[in-house]
C-alpha cells in the first residue's frame, strides 16, 4: 500500500474509533508494517502541527488517538455549550498520586498511605475515568487491583507513565503495607489448618 492511502487509512480508523488504538492494530487491519503506520503517524502529526488544523494525534503509550486541538477548547466548549470537567479535590489528587506511582494497587494499599477511607474518592476517580479496574490481587480475599487510565495520561498532558515526574514515595510504608499482607496471608493460612480444631473434631 502506498504512504498516501496509509496515511488516509490511519486518519479514518482514529476519527472513527474515538479512542486509542493501537499500532500493531492498525498495523493488522490496513496490512502494512508497524515502521510504516509510525511512520505515517509522525507525518500527520507533523502536518497537523504545522499546519494548525483543529484536529491532533496524540500517542498515549503504545497507542494513538485523533483528538480536537487544545488551543480551540473554548470553542468547542461554546459550540457544544458543555462545562469544563470540575476539579479535582485534594483528598482525589492525593489517592490519584498514589494509584499512579504504585500501580497496580489495592484500595487498602491507597487507604495504608492516606490513612484514611477512600472508597467515595476511589469511586469518583473510576466514574471520572481516571483509574480502572486491572485485575485482582493473589491473597486472600482477592481485592481489586487499579491502575490509571489513558484518560489519565491525557487529562494531566503526559504521553506515557514513564514521564511522571520523580517524587519521594513513602518506602517504609510500601514495606509496611507489604509485611501487614503477608501477616494476613499467614493468619488465614494457620486458620485453614489449626491443630486445635482437628483435636477437639
Amino acid at each position: 500500500m502506498e504512504e498516501a492511502e496509509i496515511r488516509r487509512a490511519i486518519e479514518a480508523i482514529l476519527f472513527a474509533a474515538g479512542d486509542p488504538v493501537g499500532i500493531e492494530r492498525m498495523a493488522l487491519a490496513i496490512g502494512a508494517g508497524t515502521d510504516q503506520i509510525e511512520a505515517a503517524l509522525k507525518e500527520l502529526m507533523d502536518a497537523y502541527s504545522f499546519e494548525r488544523r483543529g484536529m491532533r494525534i496524540i500517542r498515549l503509550e503504545d497507542a494513538y488517538q485523533m483528538v480536537s486541538a487544545q488551543e480551540l477548547s473554548d470553542v468547542i466548549t461554546r459550540a457544544l455549550e458543555t462545562r469544563k470537567p470540575p476539579k479535582l479535590s485534594a483528598s482525589a489528587l492525593e489517592t490519584l498520586t498514589v494509584i499512579a506511582y504504585y500501580q497496580p494497587t489495592t484500595k487498602a494499599f491507597v487507604e495504608q498511605i492516606r490513612g484514611v477511607d477512600s472508597s467515595y474518592t476511589i469511586s469518583a476517580l473510576l466514574n471520572k475515568k481516571l483509574i480502572e479496574e486491572q485485575g485482582r490481587l493473589s491473597v486472600p480475599g482477592r481485592p481489586i487491583l487499579y491502575g490509571t487510565t489513558p484518560d489519565f495520561l491525557r487529562t494531566f498532558g503526559i504521553a506515557s507513565l514513564e514521564e511522571l515526574p520523580e517524587v519521594d514515595l513513602p518506602k517504609a510504608q510500601t514495606q509496611q503495607v507489604e509485611m501487614q499482607l503477608s501477616l494476613e496471608d499467614q493468619q488465614v493460612q494457620q486458620a485453614a489448618f489449626d491443630p486445635t480444631e482437628e483435636a477437639t473434631s
